[in-house]
């Protein structure tokens, strides 16, 4: 455990140190809203559009594995929300750290949407450290989730969909965890700005890019 904390708080850092400027940033967006739609666009992998509608949040999670023996999993990802009259937050960007140990090699690629099917489940977001492993351990996996009418989601607090496998479900983030890169956060708006501030507390405005983002959510629940 302590080996992960400290390989999210290098992680922080290098995000703080690489993240200089908001172009950068909301080209991160655009590049995580570019894999969601990949991802709809397979019907063996796409998110059902029943299953959007009744998502209270989403998380775009685009993480690299890599190490022989002891991996390191780390990436980047952004979260919104929706408010009780169904409109999508403005998006605050996150970092994600995951270690494990065993005989592995190489390197991996992955993009993961998480959805946070409760009110609850979203208020984890304003947490300084975000761990879903334990509402989201026991889901159970099913590839088939693309087509429409032929899968019904268990009634989790988190469903987690992967451009790798589909449904899945699981640990979000297996013995790790996600925080606020609350770096980025304070470039990419132009102030210190808490994950409260920026998902529930409405004070400040979607970005074009996250409009772009919500526009996408919006085309895909209805298809």
């Amino acid at each position: 455990m302590k080996t992960i904390i400290l390989g999210l708080a290098l992680l922080s850092l290098v995000n703080s140190a690489l993240a200089v400027d908001r172009v950068e940033l909301d080209d991160r967006i655009r590049m995580l809203t570019g894999k969601f739609e990949a991802l709809q666009a397979q019907p063996d992998k796409r998110i059902p559009a029943d299953v959007l509608r009744k998502a209270q949040g989403i998380i775009l999670l685009d993480t690299t594995k890599a190490g022989f023996m002891f991996a390191f999993q780390g990436g980047n990802g952004v979260a919104v929300v929706r408010d009780k009259w169904g409109n999508w937050s403005p998006a605050p960007f996150l970092v994600a750290a995951e270690g494990s140990f065993g005989f592995q090699a190489g390197g991996e690629q992955n993009f993961r949407v998480i959805l946070l099917m409760h009110k609850d489940s979203t208020r984890q977001l304003i947490n300084p450290q975000i761990d879903f492993g334990g509402v989201a351990r026991g889901t159970a996996g099913d590839n088939s989730s693309g087509f429409e009418g032929k899968f019904n989601p268990p009634r989790q607090a988190v469903l987690v969909y992967s451009a790798r496998s589909g449904f899945y479900g699981g640990v979000a983030v297996k013995n790790g965890s996600l925080a606020p890169a609350d770096n980025d956060n304070r470039v990419y708006y132009g102030q210190y700005v808490s994950m409260s501030d920026i998902l529930f507390d409405k004070k400040l405005e979607r970005t074009p890019a996250a409009d772009d983002l919500a526009e996408k959510i919006k085309t895909y629940s209805e298809k």
